[in-house]
């Protein structure tokens, strides 16, 4: 499987290789090429979300037209930071390097902040029994540690979490799609299991909001310390900035950082963050499955093969829930703006290239995907659903989720499951 690549030789002429090397990158007739299709992406772009605001096409108004702007600018921050959950875990287990890992943590940690906040003015004084408004706060059973090892060892097979897989296809990973397609299958195993699974886990079992028991306060500042105390840890596989030799701030500087050297980890994560914040306050809690779980019920449906009902899905779950639809919805637009985003970022970055797909990669990526969807439906979200969006609105399901994720990463990762492609 070919990753994003940080160096490439385009007509023999070098590009940056490391954060240290200072080689001039030049300008090649494929440079003009790649820079001008990526800002037609970035008329297209804007040409569409102006259009959907102005109430025109599938899934009009403007949130369908925020939402496709949040998702652009996700895609490019997934792209340049790199915000991978396989690439970072990766490097983490395989590699003894956490420095991704603090991405993941920054971003947990401004949204944790900036959820509070919302919340606040929502609910100004939660009590026992009250749940974050609109927020991805699930139910917590040994259904959710299912789900979060099933998912986690999807990423690993599959060569990443469904997020990624999107934001990979800018960079022309092959690969995405038949892992994509699993996905689609996986949610279609979902809806198929959900009845007995959800009537013998899930239905009845708590969920709970920690700032309901204890308050904003000490709820925000006890995950906080959680995520300081892993991040203190981590610090013994954080490895050394390589030393940057003096440089002068110029236009070739400036596409350097821009398009070819891998943005930083505390930024990427912080800006992820409040990304975050911004979507649930303006269309609701992040998340990646939601549109592709209901077109994928929808034609499940339209077929005559799905459950006369979901018990609980419907009204008293919280999570990326899926409902039949014949439209693009807000987190279609999400989708297509975080494919269109990363391809815009990765074009002027030399970093689109067509991996080499290979019978068994195709394979894998299948059945990662399958299981990526079933983790998804079994636990009402994905890796951005309910781990990163689940924690950032203080639910203890995503903590459990989250748990759950890495631990089957770790498994995988050491079992070398990533290298079957």
């Amino acid at each position: 499987m070919t990753l994003a690549h940080e160096s490439a030789t385009v007509a023999g002429v070098p590009s940056e290789k490391g954060a240290g090397d200072r080689r001039v990158l030049g300008w090649t007739r494929g440079d003009t090429v790649r820079t001008i299709v990526a800002l037609a992406i970035a008329a297209a772009l804007l040409t569409t979300a102006a259009l959907l605001d102005a109430g025109r096409g599938a899934g009009q108004g403007p949130t369908a037209a925020f939402a496709l702007l949040t998702g652009t600018a996700l895609g490019i921050l997934f792209e340049r930071g790199r915000f991978c959950f396989f690439c970072i875990f990766r490097d983490l287990f395989e590699k003894r390097n956490s420095r991704g890992a603090y991405a993941i943590l920054t971003a947990l940690a401004v949204g944790l902040v900036g959820y509070a906040v919302v919340f606040a003015l929502r609910v100004p004084v939660p009590v026992p029994g009250t749940s974050a408004p609109g927020a991805h706060v699930g139910p917590v059973s040994v259904a959710l540690v299912f789900a979060g090892i099933a998912f986690g060892l999807g990423v690993v097979i599959s060569g990443g979490c469904i997020g990624g897989h999107l934001y990979r296809l800018g960079e022309g990973s092959l690969r995405a799609f038949p892992a994509l397609a699993g996905s689609i299958l996986g949610f279609g195993l979902g809806f198929l299991t959900w009845n007995p699974l959800a009537s013998t886990f899930i239905l009845g079992a708590p969920a709970p909001w920690l700032p309901a028991a204890a308050g904003y306060g000490v709820a925000v500042a006890f995950q906080l310390a959680v995520i300081v105390a892993i991040g203190i840890w981590l610090l013994k596989w954080n490895p050394p900035v390589d030393a940057r030799p003096a440089y002068r701030v110029d236009a070739t500087e400036l596409r350097r950082v821009l398009f070819f050297r891998r943005w930083p980890a505390l930024l990427t994560g912080a800006l992820v963050g409040l990304a975050s914040v911004v979507y649930y306050l303006r269309v609701g809690p992040l998340g990646v499955t939601s549109q592709l779980s209901s077109l994928t019920r929808t034609a499940l449906e339209t077929n005559g093969l799905m459950p006369d009902t979901l018990i609980g899905l419907d009204a008293s779950l919280g999570g990326c829930v899926a409902f039949v639809v014949e439209t693009i919805t807000e987190n279609g637009w999400l989708l297509i703006g975080i494919f269109a985003g990363s391809l815009a970022a990765a074009l002027p970055g030399r970093r689109f290239r067509l991996e080499r797909l290979t019978v068994r990669g195709t394979g894998t990526a299948l059945i990662g995907g399958i299981l990526l969807g079933w983790g998804a439906i079994l636990g009402l979200g994905c890796t951005i659903g309910v781990f990163l969006s689940g924690i950032q609105a203080s639910s203890a399901s995503g903590w459990i989720f989250a748990a759950s994720v890495v631990l089957a990463l770790g498994i995988g990762f050491r079992a070398g499951l990533h290298r079957g492609t």
